[in-house]
């Protein structure tokens, strides 16, 4: 029978990828339901496309407006609204996977319930390991949900590991994520609060939304990284290390107590690990270039100790000191972030100033442990109010 799939955030270069890998395979996958937020043009040309039995937007205007173009173009999809209407499809006992793309915190409620419902779940939303944390892990475990990270560098470490998570604690020494360095990997650190959205969202290897493009370029993506591998694999913060790869093609390495390495690579496109994802623990064709070793001129690695990119990526130990700080540090970490490269792709603080709120907003928060949702989106709402009163302290 073919797998029935929900993609969540089906509008963003996530979702769109997912839905080209779906697209290679009819007679394994078919798509379920789709959701997005606000983009109704592209929504309908999916819909179209994909024929879901639910098309979900997130804004309810958004919503009336497919509506109405569903309805006159006769394409039979029941169009729903609003985070339960979400949530509702994400654990609808006809779906089998739920590729968990929606952006930021908002996608946490519906990963929550995919989890609880026992679904195949593709993580690709690392804030519902930052934010969830915990609770998140315990849904899964106790819905039966298999969790399949999609992430590149995630995917990559889960590709290295052995079979048994039973083994993982005893046979692996450490996790190595690797770094493109982002777009400013080589700029003089000074030089930064000079840099424009346009400059920050030009990643020169994968091509991404701009939120996740200015966190490549903070390096605070890799940051947040850090914290979904330690949630996701169970070992402890020392035990995870960053390294950059200029060339993007080893995603994440993982080092054995017998000092073995064993890396997975590829060429920088979203669709491998997403079919990695859909078939596992098959493989299946992703419509990825393979490398060609003989065009590669090298491979090369940088310390994080050199060429000042402590000083270029500052939010990058936040990783380390937030998860040795209070339960519930990392999802402020993540609220604060949410706001200020929002405030940085309008134009309203510099880029270096993201580090400076992220900062402020650490030391405004003392979070004592969320243990329902309720009281996770509560810190997040309280750690959102504090970024933005951080941003009102600063001047462009």
């Amino acid at each position: 029978m073919k797998q029935r799939v929900a993609v969540l955030g089906s509008t963003g270069s996530v979702g769109a990828n997912t839905l080209d890998v779906i697209a290679r395979h009819p007679q394994r996958f078919e798509v379920f339901a789709l959701s997005a937020s606000t983009r109704v043009d592209l929504m309908l040309e999916q819909v179209a496309r994909f024929r879901p039995r639910f098309a979900v937007m997130a804004d309810e205007a958004a919503g009336r407006e497919l509506q109405d173009k569903v309805e006159a173009n006769g394409l039979g999809a029941k169009v729903l609204c609003g985070q339960e209407a979400i949530e509702m499809v994400a654990s609808h006992e006809a779906v089998d996977a739920v590729m968990a793309a929606i952006v930021g915190a908002a996608g946490l409620a519906s990963c929550l319930a995919a989890a609880r419902a026992g679904k195949r779940l593709l993580l690709a939303n690392k804030e519902a390991l930052v934010v969830g944390a915990d609770l998140f892990i315990a849904a899964v475990r106790e819905g039966g949900a298999t969790l399949l990270p999609i992430d590149s560098e995630h995917s990559a470490v889960f590709q290295s590991l052995p079979e048994d998570p039973s083994t993982w604690q005893e046979r692996v020494d450490k996790i190595i994520l690797t770094a493109s360095g982002g777009p400013f990997r080589t700029r003089a650190p000074e030089t930064l609060r000079n840099v424009t959205p346009e400059e920050a969202c030009a990643h020169p290897n994968w091509v991404m939304g701009r939120k996740i493009s200015v966190d490549s370029a903070t390096m605070m993506n890799k940051a947040l990284e850090v914290i979904e591998a330690h949630y996701l694999f169970g070992l402890e913060p020392a035990r995870l290390e960053v390294v950059i790869h200029p060339q993007s093609v080893i995603h994440s390495m993982v080092q054995y107590r017998d000092s073995s390495v064993v890396a997975q690579l590829g060429t920088p496109d979203m669709r491998v690990p997403i079919a990695y994802g859909l078939a596992w623990p098959e493989r299946v064709a992703s419509g990825a270039q393979t490398i060609d070793f003989a065009s590669l001129a090298d491979l090369s690695f940088e310390s994080l100790d050199s060429r000042g990119h402590r000083q270029r990526f500052p939010g990058l130990r936040l990783a380390w000191e937030s998860l040795q700080a209070a339960p519930g540090t990392t999802a402020v970490l993540n609220a604060a972030n949410e706001v200020a490269v929002a405030a940085f792709l309008e134009r309203r603080i510099r880029f270096d100033q993201i580090h400076s709120v992220n900062l402020a907003t650490l030391e405004a928060v003392q979070p004592s442990k969320p243990g329902t949702l309720q009281e996770l989106l509560a810190l997040d709402a309280q750690s959102r109010s504090a970024a933005r009163q951080a941003l009102a302290g600063l001047s462009t």
